[in-house]
């Protein structure tokens, strides 16, 4: 396995990070445990959660389920202190957490007491907040995105408030370092800059899509990830498995996200499935498998700090772990680009 340290903190991170938002719905706890000791046995030291999960799907019911195994297996493994544990507040929007009120220092500290009972630890090594209260572009929104209603002083003041919080769970010792999800450039900027104004935290990471299908990242966040060292955590980077090839032809395989989510989150559609297709062909033509090329890709980035997979099986979660040891090479990259350079926001 190979490593970096997330943004400014001393924490060395696996650059596969274990996701879990299947846990507590496509998987049982003992599967949830069976892929944290394959995973961490090959070197994998993150793991990646969230109060909202699981999220395949989401229901009042198996709310909060995610975290409670990997309590259990934290609990039962005593590996705590072998594991950089990361988890996130949900905002506006979670219409199953807290009635889908916007997030707010009140709403944190209710988040993180109770992420620290279901994980059943007293620290969070990574808190971040899982999406802006102001609206953002991703999952598809970008269409649509219009930021014309925001009021600049207001959302600097939220922002004040919102860090003024994470510094006092920090001083408490429940949190060790925050992180975004689902920001922009603007906002991780404004969060950069009240912190060191203030003395307050930094952002050391931020939690956004990032795949073949979907690399807006490239621009004004790639620079201000490397100007500002805010690593990428990507999510998605196997556009929920249709990176892997097996949707093509109009397959659905039981039990896979598409048997959940016929368009895979607006991912799978007429203007993908081509473009997808022309991945997987440039795979095979290389005798590459197709996910660990498309995960292998999302390594070479500067900017990324650690991409998090999710599996559904631990076949599956054999293959993503060994894309870290996939160099490609420099026809590989070529195609790659080719296809990025026709298609360069198919989603």
């Amino acid at each position: 396995m190979k490593y970096r340290v997330l943004g400014k903190t001393e924490l060395q991170v696996s650059r596969i990070c274990l996701g879990s938002m299947t846990w507590g719905s496509q998987n049982s706890e003992s599967e949830a445990h069976q892929q944290m000791d394959y995973a961490i046995d090959q070197g994998v030291n993150f793991i990646d959660a969230a109060e909202a999960y699981p999220t395949t799907p989401s229901t009042a019911e198996n709310l909060g389920r995610t975290e409670e195994y990997i309590g259990s297996w934290l609990e039962k493994s005593g590996k705590r202190a072998e594991i950089v544990l990361a988890t996130k507040v949900a905002g506006g929007g979670a219409q199953n957490i807290r009635n889908g009120s916007p997030l707010s220092s009140d709403s944190i500290r209710e988040a993180i007491d109770g992420s620290l009972t279901r994980l059943k630890t007293d620290y969070i090594d990574l808190y971040q907040l899982h999406w802006p209260n102001r609206g953002h572009y991703h999952f598809r929104r970008s269409w649509t995105y219009d930021p014309t209603d925001q009021n600049r002083e207001e959302t600097r003041d939220h922002i004040l408030k919102i860090l003024q919080t994470l510094q006092d769970l920090i001083d408490q010792g429940k949190i060790r370092h925050i992180g975004l999800s689902n920001e922009t450039c603007w906002g991780t900027s404004q969060f950069l800059e009240i912190a060191a104004a203030n003395g307050l935290p930094r952002v050391e990471s931020i939690q956004n899509e990032y795949s073949l299908l979907q690399r807006i990242f490239d621009l004004d966040l790639a620079e201000l990830s490397h100007n500002e060292d805010v690593g990428l955590l990507a999510f998605s980077p196997l556009a929920a498995g249709f990176l892997s090839g097996k949707y093509q032809d109009e397959a659905v395989p039981a039990g896979s996200r598409r048997s959940i989510n016929e368009t895979l989150g607006g991912r799978y559609s007429s203007h993908t499935i081509r473009v997808v297709d022309a991945y997987v062909a440039v795979a095979r033509k290389h005798d590459l498998d197709p996910s660990q090329m498309a995960l292998a890709f999302c390594l070479t980035r500067p900017f990324m700090a650690s991409v998090i997979i999710g599996a559904t099986n631990l076949e599956q979660l054999k293959i993503d772990i060994d894309s870290v040891n996939l160099n490609l090479d420099d026809a590989v990259m070529t195609e790659i680009q080719d296809i990025h350079r026709r298609f360069p926001v198919p989603m």
